[in-house]
């Protein structure tokens, strides 16, 4: 060394490694840098650092040595096969030796130079750095040197490491045993407990793995089992567990790849998943480990596994897709085959969320498929099948509309002569067959026969479908059979299921289908024939699909549906009581099967209820019990009002259920359940919304825990509810779901609630003990309009329910009087004022003769209730078009004294639309606020909206002048009566009076509305708003109070909205109210209601009272009639 370098330094700048070589192929935990200076055997270590995936690994390194060290030194480039504590010094990928002289001959200063080092496996890697002398006065300290003391372990580790390589490169054997003695000699030496046995047992594994590979070694459970050591020795948190995880997941790739055990892909599976997100992008372990010989090949592998609908196999697949993140090409197939395990699991066990996350599934993979994919008619198809299946499950309409849209996008991507048209085909015929099931189109079951015809043609004997299309085919026929009683249909439809049950060999998963289908068929022709043997084979076949099918298969109810079938088909023709005996215990299994949806097994309640009925069976009042609980849970699970009423219109066997059950109750003799009855299934929307308001204040007491979560519960239902409403028809599907699993734990909180002492009937529908309270301030008269028995309960005060029979009147009579309501009020709008309306006047007799008279008989004699009382009627189905109120005799004493009474001389009404509506407003009562009155009024309404009112502003006028001088008064109209607007007004003040156009819609009554300025105020905004402290609304507008004509028994209009929002007492219009007039009514209805100048809600029946009797010669009989009072 020169002695003018004598005492000085080298600084050296590592800055990168170019063209890192693995000359073993093993994977690395890290690389590092030695400088070695032999003279005194020390050397310079840079720190292990974690590869990356590219061409070149950034260092930043510097260090400083003393020029007096050595003269001459030695750079390595190593890997380390340990993150944490290493064992040895990893294996040697590169080394340059050289003088200092050397060095500084390439490059002194701030130039970076290269040293270049041998190749390895074609691969020349590089050092690039800067090398520059410090003088001794720059105070530099030199790098801390490392003494190379070589320990036995370490010594045989880096022996093994070197004879690896040389077996890798040479494919020696003997190179293989060598790095194997040497790895087996390090593992001797570290027994349990020793800090470098993981790493001693992942050399040996390694090794050892290597040869089988190579198929130089073959014990694979051996090495195994090290890998397994030695992950458990690095847990979560150990540098190292990554590198474990990976070497374990190497290890089952490779010992499926040769033995083909699905157990060793699946584990790889659930391993590749925690690894994934313990190797960060860019790391080389992370393109190792996600390549085509790691995950990727993990993926494809699993995807190529047969479907698994067990709780095991869906876990496998929610894995695979796990590991394929959006953008990975495996996706869709991912998606694909996990939403094929999750609907077999529906199809095996029934549960909706099943079905509701393969449907998630496919439409992704729809949504992953662009225009033009090949696939993509494959997606469609599948997606639309999945929707088809939740409309059989939960009835929504949208599904099966989707579906249908979806099955026509994909038989337009297959022309005739394409390979997959049959598939559309069948699918296509399939849902429109069920779509004529629903609606009755005759256009979807002759299009239906004709698809499945074409697609019968392209599965020719021999193809694995044609089982499908034989089926579905023989459907559409039977169905057609049922409509049009074609015998050549049902002749041909039997013919079709011989042959498709002659392809499904026992074990075939669709044979049971086959079987109850047959049956339905044999059914029908049995009862055309009467042929013995087709009845007795109907139940062979019934019996023989229930062995095949599990304790709970959602499909065992259509194996009871049809041997129900059966047997009521032979007691049809036989008569023998025990055939209806085991009809009816097949009615019971069927509706009570807990796996099939809620649309079938409610459809099968209404027949058992209505078969009971026919043949007087006792079972009747069980299965009217049955209907109604089936439809409350069905009917939760909607998440929007709107869709809730779609659920209910959607049975139209179902309209009258409410009162056949009631009257079945009556017929009986048991009136107390028939008032609890009609009660539970009248008005059932408003009981399902009005849950959500349930007052929690008793409940704090016994448990304030269960109390706050309901609380919560209730506002994420409440927020759910409003976030359902998408025309996205995935997120919509995501926040019915969403619903639904609230939906489920509010039932446990419930559940929990009615375990606490006291609480055990908490939103069970009322027993007639918590209904009578409705009758406090006087009796309550439920209407009940039913096919079999039209008649009133009268609920008392105190005491027992009684009865009163209408004798002389039928279903078909009141249908009849409700259509000559509507012709003659319609025809008595275009007479003059002062004309008498006589055909009018003999419809109210009617209703007084015939349904008033014989109730007031009752509550004068029975009951003893006096003249000048109040009542309240609470009308049911044809009953809720009737003006029950303005029952009249129109005519003379027998003795010519006068003229008779009519009901509103002797009583005071009002109407409920339940019992436990009128029973919630009498204790919002108990907590009152000064009131306040806003008077709303829109003469001119927005663009289609109606013509100009005229007598708008006159009438608010006239109200403000008739409110009691010390109450707050505000007035809204013209351009402020806007909808937002007239929400306000409705939400601060205590009383309102609303002068405007009322619209009630018949097609969706949610929808019915008052006309504003701007936009109009619907039923559902009012019904959004919760309004504890309103009390009183007079709503001078047309069609206030007219019920749904689809659910007539729901009371879906705006008075009972308000009603529900929180007012007290509502008066309401039956038809059309003329403005110029009703102004009249409105004068002398304020002018008692303020006569002493109290502000007292509860009077509002008897100043309507009043005021028609006072205007009968300003108001002609029809607008006086318009008027009713509802509520408190």
């Amino acid at each position: 060394m020169p002695g003018s370098w004598e005492g000085q330094y080298i600084r050296l700048e590592l800055i990168r490694v170019n063209d890192f070589p693995l000359p073993s192929e093993r994977m690395p935990a890290g690389f590092y840098v030695s400088i070695n200076v032999d003279s005194s055997l020390m050397r310079w270590k840079s720190a292990v650092r974690i590869g990356s995936s590219d061409e070149s690994e950034v260092l930043g390194d510097i260090v400083i040595l003393s020029l007096r060290e050595a003269p001459e030194l030695s750079v390595e480039l190593r890997v380390s096969y340990e993150l944490g504590r290493m064992l040895g010094h990893g294996e040697v990928v590169g080394k340059f030796e050289t003088s200092w002289d050397e060095l500084l001959d390439r490059g002194d200063g701030d130039e970076p130079f290269d040293i270049s080092f041998p190749p390895v496996c074609g691969i020349h890697p590089s050092l690039t750095l800067k090398a520059a002398i410090l003088h001794p006065c720059d105070n530099q300290d030199s790098a801390l040197l490392d003494s190379i003391v070589e320990c036995e372990i370490a010594r045989d580790t880096d022996a093994g490491h070197e004879r690896f390589a040389t077996y890798v490169a040479s494919k020696t054997v003997s190179h293989l045993n060598d790095a194997v003695q040497h790895f087996q000699s390090v593992l001797d030496q570290c027994p349990v407990g020793h800090l470098d046995q993981a790493a001693a047992l992942t050399n040996l594994g390694w090794a050892r793995l290597q040869g089988y590979i190579r198929n130089d070694l073959q014990d694979i459970d051996f090495i195994t089992s090290l890998f397994r050591e030695a992950l458990a020795l690095r847990p979560r948190g150990h540098p190292d567990h990554p590198l474990s995880t990976y070497h374990l997941l190497k290890v089952l790739i490779w010992r499926y790849r040769k033995e083909r055990t699905a157990i060793y892909i699946q584990e790889s599976a659930q391993l590749s998943c925690e690894l994934l997100p313990l190797c960060p992008e860019g790391t080389y372990l992370h393109s190792i480990a996600a390549g085509a010989h790691g995950i990727d090949y993990v993926i494809c592998e699993c995807n190529n596994l047969p479907t698994d609908a067990s709780n095991e196999g869906i876990h496998l697949r929610r894995a695979v897709l796990e590991l394929c993140p959006l953008g990975n090409k495996y996706r869709p197939i991912a998606l694909h085959k996990l939403a094929q395990a999750v609907e077999q699991h529906f199809q095996q066990c029934g549960s909706i969320d099943d079905l509701d996350e393969c449907i998630q599934c496919r439409r992704e993979a729809l949504s992953l498929c662009s225009e033009g994919h090949s696939e993509r008619n494959t997606y469609l198809n599948n997606l639309a099948y999945s929707l088809r299946s939740r409309f059989d499950h939960q009835g929504n309409s949208h599904d099966l509309n989707e579906a249908i849209s979806l099955y026509e996008q994909a038989l337009r991507l297959c022309p005739s002569g394409h390979k997959s048209r049959d598939f559309p085909l069948n699918n296509l015929g399939f849902a429109l067959l069920t779509r004529f099931e629903q609606r009755g189109d005759v256009n979807d079951i002759i299009r239906s026969i004709s698809l499945q015809r074409e697609a019968l043609k392209l599965r020719p004997p021999g193809n694995p479908y044609r089982d499908y299309t034989l089926n579905n085919l023989a459907s559409a026929l039977k169905t057609r059979y049922d409509k049009s009683d074609a015998s050549k249909d049902l002749n041909e439809a039997i013919d079709l299921y011989r042959d498709s049950l002659q392809l499904q060999q026992h074990g075939h998963p669709n044979r049971h289908s086959t079987l109850f289908n047959l049956s339905s068929v044999l059914c029908s022709r049995f009862m055309h024939t009467q042929d013995n043997e087709d009845v007795k084979e109907a139940i062979r076949l019934c019996q023989e699909s229930l062995v095949a099918l599990t304790s709970l298969h959602p499909n065992r109810f259509f194996s009871y549906m049809r041997l129900r079938k059966a047997y009521l088909s032979r007691y049809r023709v036989q008569h023998k009581s025990a055939d209806l005996s085991l009809a009816v215990e097949n009615f019971r299994l069927a509706s009570r099967h807990p796996t099939q949806g809620f649309p079938e097994r409610i459809k099968e309640a209404i027949d058992w209820a209505r078969q009971a009925e026919v043949y007087r069976h006792d079972s009747a009042p069980e299965a009217y019990q049955m209907c109604l609980e089936l439809f409350d849970n069905h009917v939760m699970t909607r998440s929007t009002i709107i869709s809730r009423r779609e659920a209910a219109t959607a049975f139209r066997s179902a309209q009258s259920l409410p009162v056949d059950a009631a009257s079945c109750a009556v017929r009986r003799g048991d009136l107390r359940h028939a008032v609890e009855l009609v009660e539970h299934g009248r008005g059932q929307q408003w009981s399902l919304a009005s849950r959500l308001r349930t007052p929690l204040e008793d409940l704090q007491i016994p448990s304030p825990k269960l109390a706050r979560k309901l609380s919560e519960l209730r506002k994420s239902l409440s927020d759910a509810q409003s976030s359902a409403v998408s025309t996205d028809r995935a997120a919509a599907d995501r926040a019915e779901t969403q619903y639904r699993r609230l939906t489920e734990q509010w039932e446990v909180a419930v559940a929990e609630i009615r375990n606490l002492q006291g609480f055990s009937r908490f939103l069970l529908p009322p027993l007639y003990t918590d209904l009578q309270a409705a009758a406090r301030r006087g009796p309550v008269i439920i209407l009940i309009a039913s096919s079999y028995l039209c008649s009133a309960i009268v609920v008392p005060t105190s005491g027992e329910p009684h009865h009163v029979c209408f004798r002389r009147i039928t279903l078909t009579h009141l249908e009849m009087l409700k259509k000559d309501f509507a012709r003659e009020i319609r025809l008595a709008s275009f007479m003059r004022p002062e004309e008498t309306r006589k055909e009018l006047q003999v419809l109210l007799r009617t209703v007084w003769d015939e349904i008033m008279l014989p109730i007031v008989i009752v509550l004068q004699r029975n009951l003893k209730v006096k003249s000048g009382s109040r009542i309240w009627l609470c009308p049911t189905a044809a009953f809720t078009s009737i003006p029950l109120h303005a029952a009249h005799p129109f005519r003379m004493k027998a003795d010519g004294c006068g003229r008779e009474l009519c009901l509103e001389d002797v009583y005071i009404c009002s109407y409920t639309p339940t019992l436990s509506a009128l029973i919630r407003s009498r204790q919002m009562m108990k907590t009152r606020v000064t009131p306040s009155f806003a008077a709303i009024g829109q003469s001119s309404p927005g663009a289609g909206q109606g013509e100009a009112l005229l007598a708008i502003d006159s009438e608010l006028e006239l109200v403000r002048k008739l409110v009691p001088t010390t109450t707050n008064i505000t007035t809204l109209s013209g351009d402020d009566a806007t909808r937002a607007g007239a929400l306000d007004a409705l939400q601060c003040n205590t009383w309102v009076h609303l002068a405007c156009h009322g619209k009630q819609d018949r097609e969706q009554p949610y929808y019915s509305r008052f006309a504003m300025r701007d936009a109009p105020l619907t039923l559902l905004d009012i019904m959004e708003k919760d309004i504890p402290h309103a009390e009183f609304a007079f709503l001078s507008a047309c069609h206030t109070a007219v019920g749904d004509e689809k659910t007539p028994d729901e009371v879906i209009h705006l008075a009972a909205g308000l009603q529900f929002s929180g007012f007290k007492s509502v008066i309401g219009t039956l038809w059309v109210v003329d403005d110029a007039v009703a102004k009249h009514i409105v004068e002398a209805f304020y002018e008692k209601m303020f006569k002493d100048g109290v502000m007292d809600c509860t009077k509002a029946a008897w100043a309507l009272n009043r005021a028609t009797n006072a205007v009968k010669t300003k108001v002609p009989l029809e607008q006086r009639m318009v008027f009713i009072h509802i509520g408190v």
